[in-house]
């Protein structure tokens, strides 16, 4: 991974052109091949080369120049560099991924693990389970074997929640629906569950005029943990 303080200036073409004066900035360039400048503000980079980008240096008249290219689509980003503050590299080994926590997911996989939560005696069946409007969160039956729909939230449920969840009830209301035949459920009765920490109140009003369920429930907010490694058994 290399990291550079230079004063520079930036040009790049692909998509679309821009040109970017010269100021002092932060380069970065990553085994991956991402090319990284950053200014002295936000967040974000101001001029960025994604993953399996192609970087080479160069001296002409006197300057450095960077340049990283891309196949495609085709882009390249030039870096001009008048001077050079801070220059280092270093062999990195980073084999870990990001674990995150509190998304629909994981209040998925609690529901799955914890079927009580939403109700006694409910069974889920299936997961992101295709409809032609979408993908249903949880598809389960309750102890009366009517079919239940889950929709999950990790925030306030609004309006469009509602909407969506209502496209679904329309994918599996018709006569001689396959997914009912799948899962055994002879009743035609459909129960729809939103399931979220809060829901707002225009969606409230919503459900209840549409007979729509609400279960509160707040995603989980802890990581998993991982798994002890012990030496038991490689020294017998």
């Amino acid at each position: 991974m290399i990291t550079l303080f230079a004063y520079c200036k930036v040009e790049y073409e692909g998509r679309a052109l821009s040109q970017l004066g010269y100021g002092e900035r932060l380069i970065l360039i990553k085994p991956d091949g991402s090319f990284l400048i950053h200014q002295d503000k936000k967040v974000e980079p101001v001029n960025w080369q994604p993953p399996k980008s192609k970087t080479k240096a160069y001296i002409k008249n006197r300057k450095l120049y960077l340049e990283s290219n891309r196949r495609k689509p085709r882009e390249r980003l030039e870096v001009e560099i008048e001077k050079l503050s801070l220059g280092s590299y270093a062999v990195v080994e980073d084999y870990e991924e990001l674990e995150q926590a509190g998304y629909e997911k994981d209040m998925g996989d609690m529901i799955m693990e914890n079927p009580h939560i939403i109700e006694e005696g409910f069974k889920p069946t299936a997961r992101e389970y295709s409809v032609e409007h979408g993908f249903i969160d949880i598809l389960g039956k309750d102890c009366e074997d009517n079919l239940m729909i889950l929709e999950l939230k990790s925030r306030k449920i609004g309006i469009s929640a509602v909407k969506q969840i209502k496209r679904y009830i329309e994918d599996l209301s018709y006569e001689d629906n396959d997914v009912l035949k799948e899962m055994g459920v002879e009743k035609k009765k459909i129960r729809c569950i939103l399931v979220g920490p809060k829901i707002d109140n225009d969606a409230q009003d919503m459900i209840d005029e549409e007979g729509i369920e609400f279960v509160v429930c707040e995603p989980p907010k802890e990581l998993k943990k991982d798994k002890k490694v012990t030496l038991d058994g490689f020294f017998s």
